[in-house]
C-alpha cells in the first residue's frame, strides 16, 4: 500500500503544481479500488476512506504546491482569502456530513461532477472566459459551494475552482495558484470533520485516524511534496490554452471510469 501510494504521491504532486488540483482525482479512484482490494475496509467504507485519505493528504501537496506558485507570482492574494474562507466554510459542513452519504452514491456524484467540468473546460476556445469577477462576499458564498463539493468528493478544490475562477476572466495560472490556496482550507476543514465522523469507526492501533488510512497518507506525502515544483514550473513553460485542454482531458477520463466502473 505505501509502494504504491508513494509512486501514486509523485504523480500527483506533479498534477498538483501543474493544475492546481490536489492531487485526489487520482488518489481517491486509487485508494477506493486498492482498500478493499487490500481488505483494509469494506467496500461500503471505500470511498468514505479514499476521500478523507485523500483530502489529508492535499494538505502537505496543496501548501507545497503554493509555495511553489508564490514563488512565480501566480497566486491573487487580493481575491485568495475570500475564496480561502469560503471554501473551508463548505468544506467543514461536508467532511463532517460525508458519512451519512451512500458510498456508492458519492462515486456517481464525483464522476458525474469531474465529467461535466471535463465537458466545459474542453469545449471552450479562450483561455479566460468573458464574465467580470464578482465582489468578495458573492465570491466567497459561491467558493463555499464549491468547497463543500470539494470536500464530499476529496478533490482539493481545483477541478471546480480552476474553470470557475477561469470563467471569470482569472488566467488559468493565476486561477491554479489559487485553486492551490483555497485546497489547503478545503483540506483543512475537510479533513477536520472526517475525523471526528470516523473517530468512532476505525481505532487508531489499526493504522486509522478518523476515516484516514494513515500508511497511504504517509506514503503519498513522501514522494508528492518534492514533485510539485516541477508541476508548478511547467505551467509557465506551457501555452496558457494547452494546459486548459490537458485538464479537460485528464477530469473526462477520470470522471468516466468512476460512472461506468
Amino acid at each position: 500500500m505505501m509502494l504504491i501510494s508513494a509512486l501514486s504521491g509523485a504523480v500527483v504532486g506533479v498534477l498538483a503544481g501543474l493544475l492546481g488540483i490536489g492531487g485526489g482525482l487520482i488518489i481517491v479512484p486509487i485508494l477506493f479500488v486498492l482498500l478493499p482490494a487490500m481488505q483494509i475496509v469494506p467496500v461500503e467504507h471505500a470511498m468514505l476512506v479514499a476521500v478523507a485519505t485523500s483530502l489529508a493528504s492535499i494538505i502537505i501537496t496543496s501548501s507545497s504546491s503554493v509555495l511553489a506558485h508564490h514563488k512565480r507570482s501566480n497566486v491573487p492574494w487580493d481575491i485568495a482569502g475570500a475564496i480561502m474562507f469560503g471554501a473551508a466554510i463548505g468544506a467543514w459542513s461536508a467532511g463532517y456530513l460525508a458519512h451519512h452519504i451512500n458510498g456508492s452514491t458519492l462515486k456517481l456524484i464525483f464522476g458525474c461532477s469531474v465529467l461535466l467540468i471535463a465537458l466545459r473546460m474542453l469545449g471552450s476556445r479562450s483561455v479566460v472566459g468573458m464574465a467580470s469577477l464578482p465582489a468578495k462576499a458573492p465570491l466567497a458564498a459561491l467558493t463555499s459551494v464549491l468547497g463543500a463539493i470539494s470536500s464530499l468528493l476529496g478533490i482539493g478544490g481545483g477541478a471546480l475552482i480552476v474553470p470557475v475562477l477561469n470563467y471569470f476572466s482569472v488566467d488559468m495560472r493565476r486561477a491554479i495558484g489559487c485553486a492551490a490556496a483555497a485546497g489547503i482550507a478545503i483540506a483543512v476543514f475537510g479533513t477536520l470533520g472526517y475525523v471526528l465522523a470516523g473517530w468512532q469507526q476505525y481505532p487508531l492501533s489499526a493504522g486509522f485516524f478518523g476515516y484516514i488510512y494513515l500508511p497511504a497518507l504517509l506514503g503519498i506525502v513522501c514522494t508528492s511534496v518534492f514533485t510539485t515544483s516541477i508541476g508548478a514550473a511547467l505551467t509557465q513553460r506551457l501555452p496558457l490554452l494547452a494546459i486548459k485542454r490537458v485538464f479537460g482531458v485528464f477530469l473526462m477520463l477520470i470522471g468516466a471510469r468512476m460512472i461506468f466502473s
